[in-house]
């Protein structure tokens, strides 16, 4: 159905989703990722994956950048986050506004 949520990642991260009646497809490696969200990409508006497999295919989610649907959010695994998502949300930020608003000021200058 046209419009609901899916997340792909490792069995351990998604299954918290599917507790809360989210569509959740497990991913053992990136390959299966790519095509599971080439795949959902036809039905789904937004589409969570976990950073850790959104890094290994980062070239498959370059297609999607300049689509408006589906939306794909990186989000952190079961076990912790990688930087990932954050990265990518900094970049859009920069690239939309110009300057980098989520900055945390950790910058020192020398």
């Amino acid at each position: 159905m046209k419009g609901k949520t899916a997340i792909i990642g490792d069995g351990d991260s998604v299954l918290a989703f599917r507790a809360v009646g989210m569509d959740a497809y497990g991913a053992d490696h990136p390959e299966k990722a790519r095509n599971l969200l080439k795949k959902l990409a036809k039905t789904y508006h937004i589409i969570l994956i976990t950073d850790v497999l959104a890094k290994e295919i980062d070239d498959t989610l370059a297609q999607y950048a300049s689509a408006a649907y589906p939306v794909i959010i990186p989000v952190p695994s079961g076990s912790g986050g990688n930087g990932y998502g954050d990265a990518v949300l900094r970049r859009a930020c920069e690239k939309a506004l110009g300057v980098d608003i989520l900055s945390r000021g950790d910058k020192k200058d020398h």
